[in-house]
């Protein structure tokens, strides 16, 4: 049993019963929200992305150029499954593309709870408009290219089993909190004690 203080400040034991697995966007917040979520929960934080990079010794771009991106995507469902099936529940944030898989979105489905962040393009941009570590965003025009990829992608991410909205006046801490409340709400995800 875990224990996490809840909204009003009141000290509560929980057991997280299935894998949280954040999905979204790019600049959405998976791994901060996450890591946030796992320290609230008292479970690890894991990261598909840092995993695969840790394995191939080598960043997301770098593989994107020299192996391709269906090679990563393959690597990424090797990753999240292996972290599904882990023995420990635990907070595991995403990579923007892994949700898009129909393979990944049901082994989600079956092992895990999938959470979409969403956020809209103007705060996704503010978030990662500025950084050249997205492969994706490599373009002649990027902030163009992120609202192709949010309109292609948003239909699939609101497959997800629960959403929860973004908000640039949230800090990590409350977006956090609107996640662990819809877990609470969801019934079936943590068992108090």
């Amino acid at each position: 049993m875990q224990t996490y203080a809840d909204k009003a400040g009141s000290q509560m034991q929980v057991r997280l019963k299935k894998t949280v697995v954040l999905v979204g966007m790019m600049g959405a917040g998976k791994t901060a929200v996450g890591r946030a979520l796992a320290a609230k929960l008292a479970v690890p934080f894991l990261d598909s992305d840092a995993e695969i990079t840790q394995a191939a010794n080598m960043s997301i771009p770098e593989i994107f150029a020299r192996d391709g991106e269906a090679f990563f995507r393959a690597r990424e469902t090797e990753v999240i499954r292996r972290l599904l099936k882990a023995r420990r529940k635990s907070v595991l944030s995403t990579g923007g593309g892994a949700f898009l898989a129909a393979e990944n979105r049901q082994m989600i489905s079956d092992i895990g709870v999938s959470v979409f962040l969403s956020a809209d393009v103007d705060l996704l941009w503010s978030r990662v408009g500025h950084k050249d570590t997205r492969p994706l965003l490599r373009t002649a025009n990027p902030r163009a290219t992120l609202e192709d990829i949010y309109t292609a992608r948003a239909p699939v991410y609101a497959l997800a089993d629960l959403e929860v909205a973004a908000d640039a006046a949230y800090s990590i801490s409350q977006m956090a909190e609107k996640v662990l409340e819809r877990l609470e709400a969801r019934g079936d995800i943590l068992e108090k004690a």
